[in-house]
């Protein structure tokens, strides 16, 4: 694994990225929290801003409407813009309309770009991804119940998803059903757009989570699909790819999860410092105790190899690679530093960390989210350890300096 350097060009992206939270977000994080009309209307706002930067949209090329330069770049613009829960939405690459906007660019007819992409990208319209069910584990989506049958020109589609996040308020979601119930497991799903107006679409309601109920994008929505009808048009890439695509988006869409964490990570190390340095007990600041000491040097490590695991699976996507293996392991890896490194920046500040005076007790709870979706830790482990044995039961070792099995001469 080789370390990467800013290149100057990224160098002065992350400076003009810096200013913009400084000036735009942190001020404003106290009302964008209170997810209300005023709030909405701030959004546009900070957008128009961004925009007028240059730095609109960085998780895609200039070809569809962003400001982006592969995934190198956006990881190291991104560890900045994570810092803050509310700042993606306010650069527009956001999830999950980043890797709905990916999979678009990547899989869909130039119709479907016209007509879904173009919109989103430019933060006309937001989407949602609808995917998991209430029914069947959603780490495994072989076993996914919601179905779309052909008839005519037309998918009729009926189901119960839950966990779309952000479909209130959202025009369009892409639903993952089963279009080919014979086939082999990986080939009977496909990757359908649903207009959120088509006739049949429920928002039920939706889902608190960790006792935060969200508003628009911030929500994560139980829908049901009853009888709806949209045109086979409608289908991204090919039927029966939907497995496949679900995989094209994960991948990078856990980079983009744990790009986001190290700005998270690193926030929070600053405030445990900082505060450590300022409070003083039995006779001294908290910084000279040496379970707090503990506690700023594991973080510094861990935060530090959570980059470099990032930095490697990010270029390794710019060369073509899928890097199934790095990705699983820097999100397994980041989830948990992510919560130790928050968990232990709470804990030095005591009770005022559990108030609203501090950003951790929301990054606290998105932290321990971060454990489960896009995968839950104990997933990707498997995916780690299968990808290893396997290379070992060939007669070859997995060389992680080539990210891959070599044979033994």
């Amino acid at each position: 694994m080789a370390v990467l350097a800013m290149t100057p060009e990224v160098r002065e992206l992350r400076e003009q990225v810096r200013e913009l939270m400084d000036r735009l977000v942190y001020p404003n994080e106290p009302r964008l929290d209170r997810e209300d009309d005023e709030a909405g209307a701030l959004v546009k706002e900070l957008r128009a801003e961004v925009r007028a930067a240059g730095l609109w949209a960085p998780h895609i090329g200039p070809e569809a409407g962003g400001s982006g330069r592969g995934f190198v770049a956006y990881a190291f613009l991104n560890e900045l813009i994570g810092r803050s829960a509310w700042a993606p939405l306010v650069f527009g690459c956001q999830a999950p309309d980043a890797g709905n906007a990916e999979i678009l660019l990547q899989f869909g007819t130039l119709e479907q770009r016209r007509r879904w992409l173009a919109p989103l990208v430019a933060g006309d319209v937001r989407s949602f991804f609808s995917m998991t069910e209430p029914e069947v584990s959603g780490s495994d989506p072989t076993g996914l119940r919601t179905s779309a049958v052909r008839d005519g020109d037309d998918w009729v589609i009926d189901g119960h998803k839950w966990f779309s996040s952000g479909a209130e308020g959202a025009a369009f979601g892409i639903v993952m059903a089963v279009t080919d119930p014979g086939a082999e497991p990986h080939r009977r799903m496909s990757q359908i757009i649903v207009p959120a107006t088509a006739q049949g679409v429920e928002i039920v309601r939706a889902i608190p989570v960790m006792g935060h109920r969200g508003h628009g994008w911030s929500t994560h929505c139980e829908v049901r699909y009853t009888g709806v009808r949209v045109p086979v048009a409608n289908t991204v890439g090919e039927p029966g790819d939907g497995f496949r695509i679900a995989q094209k988006r994960l991948g990078p869409g856990r980079i983009h999860h744990v790009m986001r964490w190290l700005g998270q990570m690193q926030r929070a190390f600053e405030l445990m410092c900082g505060y450590a340095l300022r409070r003083e007990a039995f006779g001294g600041p908290l910084a000279g105790k040496q379970t707090v000491q503990n506690w700023v040097a594991d973080s510094a490590a861990e935060i530090q190899a959570c980059r470099l695991l990032t930095l490697d699976a990010a270029a390794r996507i710019d060369q073509g690679d899928e890097a199934r293996v790095e990705i699983s392991a820097v999100k397994f890896y980041a989830a948990r530093v992510l919560h130790d490194v928050v968990d232990r920046a709470l804990q030095t500040h005591g009770a005022l960390g559990l108030t609203d005076q501090t950003p951790l007790a929301r990054m606290y709870a998105d932290a321990r989210a971060a454990r489960l979706y896009d995968g839950p830790d104990e997933v990707h482990r498997m995916v780690v350890s299968r990808r290893v044995l396997r290379a070992f039961e060939q007669g070859a070792v997995w060389d992680l300096a080539d990210g891959g099995p070599r044979f033994l001469v």
